[in-house]
């Protein structure tokens, strides 16, 4: 990976929170303090530097902020843990009311995090733990997420079949959805013959060519888990140049319109997939740290629940995008989590 420069970097991250725009000057009518009197800047600040799930995120966080009317700064870590601390340490040095981390690692954050709220920054997180009782986390409910595709691997396949799973250990989304396969593993008797992944910048091109020499090496394999939609993106990908769709299934967590097309390609393997929305994630990630910053603090866990989506459900129903996902699936099209009378609706 490529690292910048600080002298560059710094100078970088600082245009990027000079091109927003103005936050609301009026203010919120009705709304508590400082959101009465507008001015509010907040930034969210993202490991991931690519990929359908990060697009559709801050799309959510764009909508929520700008019907908040409040001053947003996005940016990417790209997959760096300096970057990402980096990028922080900028938004508390520009004096932001709030920080959202989406992603990461908790070893890297910790400590920076605590900084920010040293500073009086309000901090939330999303699909990272930071152990602070004083930071909301967003939670999907990844063992949720996880049960639910896996009981459909298991209502599809039976018990006893032989799968591997794409993982790399130290995210603690993809953590907590692996611990559900380990648990699913001991309690039906699933033979787990290999466990690959890697989370770059090319993850997709990087998981297919593991994917190809895992599954040459173990034709036995039925089934792979795929935690994260970018890594069953790369499997599909190798399933579909080895020919074996037939043979091997995905079953995976997270959904895209991207994803959707992929599942109903003809003959496609990835058979389900568990998630929640997305852009609406997004949008509950602004209203918790705008509520924190309200002197509201939104509570510990800010849960939202996942939906399971089977390729048999994208297909009867004839579903080709996220849109009509919202309208076949009314849990994907909002969520009530983190909500005050005073925030207006995303539009």
């Amino acid at each position: 990976m490529k690292h910048i420069t600080r002298p560059l970097f710094a100078a970088a991250v600082a245009a990027a929170f000079a091109l927003c725009g103005p936050a609301q000057a009026q203010g919120l009518k009705g709304a508590p303090a400082p959101f009465d009197k507008g001015g509010v800047k907040i930034a969210a600040v993202s490991f991931l530097g690519a990929g359908d799930w990060l697009q559709a995120f801050e799309a959510g966080v764009k909508r929520q902020a700008d019907a908040l009317g409040v001053k947003l700064t996005l940016s990417q870590a790209r997959n760096d843990n300096d970057t990402q601390r980096n990028l922080i340490l900028q938004a508390i040095n520009l004096r932001v009311d709030g920080i959202i981390i989406n992603n990461g690692r908790p070893e890297v954050l910790k400590d920076i995090a605590q900084k920010a709220l040293d500073a009086g920054i309000k901090v939330v997180a999303y699909d990272v733990n930071l152990d602070n009782p004083k930071i909301p986390q967003i939670e999907q409910s990844d063992a949720d997420m996880a049960r639910l595709v896996l009981e459909q691997a298991v209502k599809d396949k039976g018990k006893g079949f032989t799968g591997g799973a794409v993982y790399v250990a130290g995210f603690a989304p993809l953590d907590r959805r692996y611990a559900v396969w380990k648990e699913f593993a001991g309690k039906y008797g699933l033979k787990e013959k290999a466990v690959w992944g890697v989370v770059n910048d090319t993850v997709p091109a990087s998981v297919a060519d593991q994917t190809k020499a895992v599954l040459r090496a173990n034709p036995d394999i039925a089934v792979v888990f795929t935690p994260w939609d970018e890594f069953a993106k790369g499997v599909k990908l190798a399933i579909d140049e080895l020919g074996v769709s037939k043979k091997v299934k995905i079953y995976g967590v997270d959904i895209s319109t991207a994803d959707i097309q992929l599942m109903t390609e003809p003959d496609s393997a990835w058979m389900a997939t568990a998630a929640t929305n997305a852009a609406v994630v997004g949008e509950v990630a602004v209203r918790a740290v705008s509520l924190a910053i309200a002197g509201q603090f939104p509570g510990r866990s800010v849960m939202l629940k996942p939906t399971l989506v089977t390729r048999d459900d994208l297909l009867k129903n004839k579903i080709g995008t996220i849109e009509e996902l919202q309208k076949k699936f009314p849990a994907f099209q909002k969520s009530d989590a983190a909500t005050a009378a005073w925030i207006p609706a995303a539009k």
